[in-house]
Protein backbone atom coordinates (compact mmCIF):
# COMPACT_ATOMS: atom_id res chain seq x y z
CA UNK A 1 0.00 0.00 0.00
CA UNK A 2 1.18 3.58 -0.67
CA UNK A 3 2.30 4.78 2.38
CA UNK A 4 0.63 8.26 3.91
CA UNK A 5 2.95 9.86 6.69
CA UNK A 6 1.47 13.17 8.64
CA UNK A 7 3.71 15.00 10.44
CA UNK A 8 1.97 17.00 13.66
CA UNK A 9 4.61 19.47 14.60
CA UNK A 10 4.14 21.57 17.45
CA UNK A 11 0.57 23.49 17.90
CA UNK A 12 -0.75 21.41 14.99
CA UNK A 13 -4.48 22.36 14.71
CA UNK A 14 -6.41 18.68 14.73
CA UNK A 15 -9.21 19.59 12.08
CA UNK A 16 -6.75 19.50 9.30
CA UNK A 17 -4.94 16.81 11.10
CA UNK A 18 -7.42 14.79 11.11
CA UNK A 19 -8.14 15.12 7.23
CA UNK A 20 -5.17 12.51 5.88
CA UNK A 21 -6.48 9.61 7.55
CA UNK A 22 -10.17 10.56 7.29
CA UNK A 23 -9.87 10.74 3.33
CA UNK A 24 -7.05 8.27 2.64
CA UNK A 25 -8.35 6.03 4.85
CA UNK A 26 -11.75 5.61 3.18
CA UNK A 27 -10.01 4.88 0.17
CA UNK A 28 -10.86 1.10 -1.52
CA UNK A 29 -9.86 -0.11 -5.16
CA UNK A 30 -12.42 -1.31 -6.69
CA UNK A 31 -13.02 -5.70 -4.73
CA UNK A 32 -12.51 -3.25 -1.67
CA UNK A 33 -9.11 -3.61 -0.76
CA UNK A 34 -7.78 -0.58 0.97
CA UNK A 35 -5.19 1.51 -0.92
CA UNK A 36 -3.37 3.76 1.47
CA UNK A 37 -1.47 3.11 5.44
CA UNK A 38 -1.67 6.48 7.20
CA UNK A 39 0.67 7.04 10.39
CA UNK A 40 1.18 10.23 12.26
CA UNK A 41 4.57 11.24 13.87
CA UNK A 42 6.11 13.78 16.35
CA UNK A 43 9.45 14.98 15.90
CA UNK A 44 10.82 12.78 18.85
CA UNK A 45 7.84 10.57 18.86
CA UNK A 46 6.51 12.29 22.21
CA UNK A 47 3.23 13.85 22.55
CA UNK A 48 2.33 17.11 20.86
CA UNK A 49 0.51 20.22 22.51
CA UNK A 50 -2.14 21.15 19.53
CA UNK A 51 -3.83 24.42 18.78
CA UNK A 52 -6.90 23.27 21.27
CA UNK A 53 -6.95 22.24 24.95
CA UNK A 54 -5.82 18.83 24.56
CA UNK A 55 -2.19 17.00 23.60
CA UNK A 56 -2.10 14.13 20.97
CA UNK A 57 -0.07 10.92 21.75
CA UNK A 58 1.21 9.72 18.53
CA UNK A 59 3.27 6.12 17.75
CA UNK A 60 5.79 6.98 15.80
CA UNK A 61 8.70 9.59 15.95
CA UNK A 62 10.26 11.01 12.30
CA UNK A 63 11.75 8.05 11.70
CA UNK A 64 9.12 6.74 10.10
CA UNK A 65 9.29 9.84 7.31
CA UNK A 66 12.29 7.78 5.83
CA UNK A 67 9.46 4.82 4.43
CA UNK A 68 6.79 7.22 3.10
CA UNK A 69 5.44 7.65 -0.48
CA UNK A 70 3.67 10.66 0.73
CA UNK A 71 4.67 13.44 3.34
CA UNK A 72 1.81 15.70 4.81
CA UNK A 73 2.49 18.30 7.26
CA UNK A 74 -1.03 19.66 9.00
CA UNK A 75 -0.79 23.87 9.93
CA UNK A 76 -0.24 24.91 13.35
CA UNK A 77 -1.38 27.35 15.55
CA UNK A 78 -1.30 30.99 14.37
CA UNK A 79 1.59 32.40 16.30
CA UNK A 80 3.82 29.38 14.61
CA UNK A 81 7.38 30.93 14.24
CA UNK A 82 7.81 30.01 11.08
CA UNK A 83 4.36 32.27 10.29
CA UNK A 84 6.39 35.32 11.88
CA UNK A 85 9.90 34.71 10.67
CA UNK A 86 10.09 32.69 8.16
CA UNK A 87 12.55 30.48 9.71
CA UNK A 88 12.01 26.55 9.72
CA UNK A 89 13.40 24.99 13.32
CA UNK A 90 16.34 23.23 12.76
CA UNK A 91 14.45 19.30 13.59
CA UNK A 92 11.74 20.22 10.82
CA UNK A 93 14.89 20.51 8.69
CA UNK A 94 16.18 17.49 9.64
CA UNK A 95 12.91 15.43 9.38
CA UNK A 96 12.23 16.81 5.85
CA UNK A 97 15.71 16.25 5.06
CA UNK A 98 14.96 12.57 5.48
CA UNK A 99 12.21 12.56 3.03
CA UNK A 100 13.41 9.85 0.19
CA UNK A 101 13.84 10.70 -3.45
CA UNK A 102 10.57 10.08 -5.34
CA UNK A 103 7.91 10.75 -2.59
CA UNK A 104 5.51 13.44 -2.46
CA UNK A 105 5.51 16.26 -0.17
CA UNK A 106 2.08 18.32 0.26
CA UNK A 107 1.09 20.98 2.64
CA UNK A 108 -2.68 21.91 4.15
CA UNK A 109 -3.18 25.73 4.46
CA UNK A 110 0.01 27.87 6.37
CA UNK A 111 2.16 24.24 6.32
CA UNK A 112 3.38 25.72 3.12
CA UNK A 113 5.25 28.21 5.15
CA UNK A 114 7.56 25.20 6.44
CA UNK A 115 7.66 23.88 2.74
CA UNK A 116 8.91 27.25 1.68
CA UNK A 117 10.96 28.02 4.68
CA UNK A 118 13.13 24.91 3.85
CA UNK A 119 13.92 26.05 0.55
CA UNK A 120 11.67 23.34 -0.94
CA UNK A 121 9.24 26.07 -3.08
CA UNK A 122 11.74 28.32 -4.40
CA UNK A 123 10.38 29.04 -8.16
CA UNK A 124 7.89 26.69 -7.86
CA UNK A 125 3.79 27.71 -7.57
CA UNK A 126 2.28 27.43 -4.34
CA UNK A 127 -0.55 28.87 -2.36
CA UNK A 128 -1.64 29.12 1.52
CA UNK A 129 -4.50 30.08 3.63
CA UNK A 130 -5.58 33.73 1.45
CA UNK A 131 -5.30 35.73 5.11
CA UNK A 132 -1.65 35.08 5.00
CA UNK A 133 -0.94 35.53 1.20
CA UNK A 134 0.73 39.29 1.77
CA UNK A 135 2.62 37.79 4.58
CA UNK A 136 3.81 34.75 2.62
CA UNK A 137 4.69 36.71 -0.27
CA UNK A 138 7.16 39.33 2.00
CA UNK A 139 8.53 35.99 3.97
CA UNK A 140 9.17 34.09 0.26
CA UNK A 141 9.22 36.09 -3.01
CA UNK A 142 10.89 33.53 -4.50
CA UNK A 143 7.71 31.50 -4.40
CA UNK A 144 5.03 31.99 -7.44
CA UNK A 145 2.01 32.17 -5.01
CA UNK A 146 -1.32 31.54 -6.47
CA UNK A 147 -3.61 32.89 -3.95
CA UNK A 148 -7.01 31.89 -5.44
CA UNK A 149 -6.81 28.46 -6.12
CA UNK A 150 -8.16 25.94 -3.37
CA UNK A 151 -4.83 23.76 -4.06
CA UNK A 152 -1.99 23.55 -6.63
CA UNK A 153 -0.37 20.80 -7.60
CA UNK A 154 3.10 21.01 -8.63
CA UNK A 155 4.38 16.99 -9.21
CA UNK A 156 5.88 16.01 -6.04
CA UNK A 157 5.13 19.02 -4.15
CA UNK A 158 1.43 19.73 -3.60
CA UNK A 159 -0.39 22.58 -1.27
CA UNK A 160 -3.86 23.66 -0.21
CA UNK A 161 -5.49 26.77 0.70
CA UNK A 162 -7.07 26.80 4.48
CA UNK A 163 -8.95 24.28 6.24
CA UNK A 164 -11.27 22.51 4.59
CA UNK A 165 -9.20 22.87 1.12
CA UNK A 166 -6.99 19.85 2.28
CA UNK A 167 -9.96 17.85 1.68
CA UNK A 168 -10.11 19.21 -1.85
CA UNK A 169 -6.55 18.29 -1.81
CA UNK A 170 -6.52 14.80 -1.09
CA UNK A 171 -9.44 13.97 -2.84
CA UNK A 172 -7.36 14.99 -5.71
CA UNK A 173 -4.76 13.33 -4.84
CA UNK A 174 -6.83 10.07 -4.82
CA UNK A 175 -8.11 10.78 -8.24
CA UNK A 176 -4.58 11.37 -9.54
CA UNK A 177 -3.39 7.81 -8.14
CA UNK A 178 -6.29 5.85 -8.78
CA UNK A 179 -9.04 7.62 -11.19
CA UNK A 180 -12.35 9.38 -10.45
CA UNK A 181 -14.63 6.51 -9.43
CA UNK A 182 -12.39 5.58 -6.63
CA UNK A 183 -11.99 9.60 -5.20
CA UNK A 184 -16.01 9.57 -5.54
CA UNK A 185 -16.22 6.90 -3.69
CA UNK A 186 -14.26 8.23 -1.02
CA UNK A 187 -16.18 11.59 -1.08
CA UNK A 188 -19.40 9.72 -1.02
CA UNK A 189 -17.97 7.74 2.69
CA UNK A 190 -17.15 11.22 3.68
CA UNK A 191 -19.83 13.29 2.77
CA UNK A 192 -18.08 15.71 1.30
CA UNK A 193 -18.40 17.11 -2.32
CA UNK A 194 -15.40 15.36 -5.51
CA UNK A 195 -14.68 18.71 -6.08
CA UNK A 196 -15.84 22.27 -5.30
CA UNK A 197 -16.31 25.53 -7.71
CA UNK A 198 -14.06 28.36 -8.21
CA UNK A 199 -10.87 28.92 -6.00
CA UNK A 200 -10.93 30.68 -2.24
CA UNK A 201 -11.29 34.14 -3.65
CA UNK A 202 -15.06 33.55 -3.26
CA UNK A 203 -14.41 32.80 0.45
CA UNK A 204 -12.42 36.40 1.24
CA UNK A 205 -14.34 38.98 2.81
CA UNK A 206 -12.97 42.11 1.28
CA UNK A 207 -14.88 44.80 3.44
CA UNK A 208 -14.84 48.43 2.18
CA UNK A 209 -12.23 50.61 4.39
CA UNK A 210 -14.02 53.35 6.18
CA UNK A 211 -13.02 56.68 4.57
CA UNK A 212 -9.69 57.84 5.25
CA UNK A 213 -8.69 61.90 5.69
CA UNK A 214 -7.70 62.54 1.78
CA UNK A 215 -8.61 63.78 -1.35
CA UNK A 216 -11.21 61.34 -2.82
CA UNK A 217 -12.21 59.86 0.25
CA UNK A 218 -15.50 61.62 0.71
CA UNK A 219 -16.15 61.24 -2.95
CA UNK A 220 -15.68 57.47 -2.42
CA UNK A 221 -17.98 57.14 0.70
CA UNK A 222 -20.99 58.85 -1.86
CA UNK A 223 -20.15 56.75 -4.52
CA UNK A 224 -20.58 53.64 -2.31
CA UNK A 225 -24.44 54.59 -2.52
CA UNK A 226 -24.80 55.22 -5.74
CA UNK A 227 -23.34 51.66 -6.90
CA UNK A 228 -27.18 51.16 -8.40
CA UNK A 229 -26.50 53.31 -11.22
CA UNK A 230 -23.43 54.26 -13.86
CA UNK A 231 -21.34 56.84 -12.59
CA UNK A 232 -19.11 58.41 -15.21
CA UNK A 233 -15.47 59.41 -14.20
CA UNK A 234 -16.75 62.90 -14.72
CA UNK A 235 -19.13 62.72 -11.85
CA UNK A 236 -16.76 61.70 -9.65
CA UNK A 237 -13.92 64.42 -10.55
CA UNK A 238 -17.31 67.23 -10.43
CA UNK A 239 -18.00 65.51 -7.03
CA UNK A 240 -14.53 65.84 -5.64
CA UNK A 241 -14.10 69.49 -7.18
CA UNK A 242 -10.95 68.48 -9.11
CA UNK A 243 -10.59 67.77 -13.35
CA UNK A 244 -10.96 64.29 -14.28
CA UNK A 245 -7.09 64.28 -14.52
CA UNK A 246 -6.59 65.33 -11.05
CA UNK A 247 -8.52 63.21 -9.78
CA UNK A 248 -7.52 59.93 -11.21
CA UNK A 249 -4.46 60.94 -10.52
CA UNK A 250 -5.15 61.19 -6.69
CA UNK A 251 -7.50 58.17 -6.78
CA UNK A 252 -5.23 55.98 -8.23
CA UNK A 253 -2.56 57.32 -5.25
CA UNK A 254 -4.33 56.46 -2.61
CA UNK A 255 -6.56 53.25 -3.25
CA UNK A 256 -4.36 51.44 -5.49
CA UNK A 257 -6.91 51.39 -8.21
CA UNK A 258 -8.46 52.98 -10.82
CA UNK A 259 -12.03 54.65 -10.33
CA UNK A 260 -13.10 52.09 -13.09
CA UNK A 261 -11.62 48.96 -10.97
CA UNK A 262 -12.59 50.27 -7.37
CA UNK A 263 -15.96 50.97 -8.51
CA UNK A 264 -16.56 47.34 -9.93
CA UNK A 265 -14.86 45.54 -7.04
CA UNK A 266 -17.36 47.41 -5.00
CA UNK A 267 -20.47 46.18 -7.29
CA UNK A 268 -18.95 42.76 -6.94
CA UNK A 269 -18.82 43.29 -3.05
CA UNK A 270 -22.69 44.38 -3.02
CA UNK A 271 -23.53 41.53 -5.30
CA UNK A 272 -21.98 39.26 -2.73
CA UNK A 273 -24.18 40.79 -0.14
CA UNK A 274 -27.14 40.64 -1.95
CA UNK A 275 -26.73 36.82 -3.41
CA UNK A 276 -25.78 35.75 0.35
CA UNK A 277 -28.48 37.45 2.10
CA UNK A 278 -31.61 37.81 -0.07
CA UNK A 279 -33.70 35.35 -2.63
CA UNK A 280 -33.91 38.26 -5.37
CA UNK A 281 -33.46 37.02 -9.00
CA UNK A 282 -29.98 37.30 -10.33
CA UNK A 283 -31.51 40.18 -12.82
CA UNK A 284 -32.06 42.03 -10.28
CA UNK A 285 -28.97 41.64 -8.10
CA UNK A 286 -27.20 42.79 -11.18
CA UNK A 287 -29.42 45.72 -11.34
CA UNK A 288 -29.45 46.30 -7.56
CA UNK A 289 -25.39 46.19 -7.79
CA UNK A 290 -24.94 48.40 -10.87
CA UNK A 291 -23.73 46.08 -13.60
CA UNK A 292 -27.64 46.22 -15.29
CA UNK A 293 -28.05 42.80 -16.33
CA UNK A 294 -27.50 39.39 -15.20
CA UNK A 295 -25.17 38.67 -17.92
CA UNK A 296 -22.58 41.34 -16.51
CA UNK A 297 -22.68 40.08 -13.61
CA UNK A 298 -22.09 36.56 -14.03
CA UNK A 299 -18.95 37.70 -16.15
CA UNK A 300 -17.38 40.16 -13.63
CA UNK A 301 -18.27 36.99 -10.86
CA UNK A 302 -16.81 34.57 -12.65
CA UNK A 303 -13.80 37.32 -13.65
CA UNK A 304 -13.47 37.80 -9.94
CA UNK A 305 -14.65 34.46 -7.76
CA UNK A 306 -14.17 31.89 -10.38
CA UNK A 307 -17.96 31.40 -10.37
CA UNK A 308 -21.65 31.88 -11.00
CA UNK A 309 -24.09 33.80 -9.34
CA UNK A 310 -26.12 30.71 -8.72
CA UNK A 311 -22.85 28.98 -7.90
CA UNK A 312 -22.15 31.45 -5.22
CA UNK A 313 -25.46 31.33 -3.66
CA UNK A 314 -25.93 27.80 -3.09
CA UNK A 315 -22.09 27.94 -1.56
CA UNK A 316 -23.20 30.69 1.04
CA UNK A 317 -27.11 30.45 1.53
CA UNK A 318 -27.90 27.14 2.14
CA UNK A 319 -32.06 27.09 2.79
CA UNK A 320 -32.69 24.54 5.70
CA UNK A 321 -35.17 22.25 5.02
CA UNK A 322 -37.52 20.25 7.59
CA UNK A 323 -37.09 16.67 7.43
CA UNK A 324 -40.10 14.57 8.06
CA UNK A 325 -38.93 13.83 11.72
CA UNK A 326 -39.04 17.25 12.49
CA UNK A 327 -35.65 17.97 12.80
CA UNK A 328 -33.66 20.73 10.46
CA UNK A 329 -31.54 19.60 7.50
CA UNK A 330 -29.52 21.02 4.94
CA UNK A 331 -30.23 21.03 1.30
CA UNK A 332 -27.65 20.07 -0.97
CA UNK A 333 -24.88 22.91 -1.84
CA UNK A 334 -22.92 21.05 -4.30
CA UNK A 335 -23.64 18.71 -7.33
CA UNK A 336 -21.49 16.02 -8.20
CA UNK A 337 -21.07 16.69 -11.88
CA UNK A 338 -19.41 20.03 -11.71
CA UNK A 339 -16.54 20.71 -13.62
CA UNK A 340 -13.34 20.99 -11.96
CA UNK A 341 -11.86 23.96 -12.27
CA UNK A 342 -8.64 23.81 -13.90
CA UNK A 343 -7.07 26.69 -12.21
CA UNK A 344 -6.91 24.24 -9.21
CA UNK A 345 -4.60 22.04 -10.90
CA UNK A 346 -1.09 23.11 -12.22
Amino acid sequence: MHRVVVLALPGVIPFELGIPHRLFGNAYSLDGKPLYETVTCSLDGRPVRTDADFTLAVDHDASVIADADTLIIPPSHHDSPVLRTGEIPEPVARALASVRPGARLVSICTASFVLAAAGLLKGRTATTHWYYTEQFGRLFPDVRLDPDVLFVDDGDILTSAGAAAGVDLCLHLVRRDHGSEVANGVARRCVVPPWREGGQAQYIRRPVPAPAEADTAATRDWALQQLHRPIPLAELAARAGMSVRTFSRRFLAETGQTPGRWLTAQRVELARRLLESSDLPVDQVAERSGFGSGSSLRQHLAAALGVSPAAYRRTFQGSPQRSSGGGVRRASTASTRTRLPQTAIR
